[in-house]
């Protein structure tokens, strides 16, 4: 009796190229295979992350696989184990590797610093077009004819939009920060 069955028919059925045989192996194993490593590897994420290495590892070494009583789970099992032992040496080396460099103190994001509603509040109530152009050449920092081959624009007009923009947001600016401006 030379009869085929459980996984290992599934298996020469993905062999021979059908997908879904594959992926009703995957169905009937990952579940599994994440709780046995789950507890291997530090967070949830890399349990995923050996699970899908366990079967890209079996579909690279599909001749190799091996069963038992027609099931493909031990060999899957210890390909995860090992996988799993795999990632979590290899996060401990990249971790002592990167102790290894001095830490700069971090410099503050100079937009986490501007605490200043009322320029804020300037800025949204320009139109978009002068919206554009300031957070392209000021915040961003890009160059007119940088601003300009992004707006889809001559740089002569980037220029002269920012100026006249740069008019409009310092009248929004002194008007809602002076104290006739505040209170109307």
């Amino acid at each position: 009796m030379d009869t085929i069955t459980g996984d290992q028919r599934e298996w020469a059925l993905a062999v021979a190229g059908d997908g879904r045989a594959f992926g009703r192996i995957f169905d009937r194993h990952a579940p599994r295979l994440r709780r046995h490593v789950s507890a291997l590897v530090p967070t949830a994420a890399d349990a995923d992350d050996v699970v899908a290495i366990t079967f890209a590892t079996a579909w690279e070494k599909r001749a190799g696989v091996r069963f038992v009583d027609a099931s493909i789970l031990p060999w899957l099992l210890v390909t995860a184990t090992n996988t799993a032992h795999n990632l979590t040496r290899a996060q401990r080396r990249y971790r002592a590797f990167l102790a290894r460099f001095p830490v700069d103190s971090p410099v503050p994001d100079t937009a986490d610093t501007v605490a200043d509603d009322a320029l804020s509040t300037s800025l949204a109530r320009l139109s978009l077009r002068d919206q554009e152009v300031l957070v392209l050449c000021v915040v961003e920092g890009l160059s007119e004819r940088e601003a300009a081959a992004t707006l889809g624009v001559p740089p002569g007009t980037v220029k002269s939009r920012l100026s006249r923009a740069k008019s409009r947001l310092k009248q929004q600016y002194t008007a809602s920060t002076s104290p006739i401006g505040a209170s109307s």
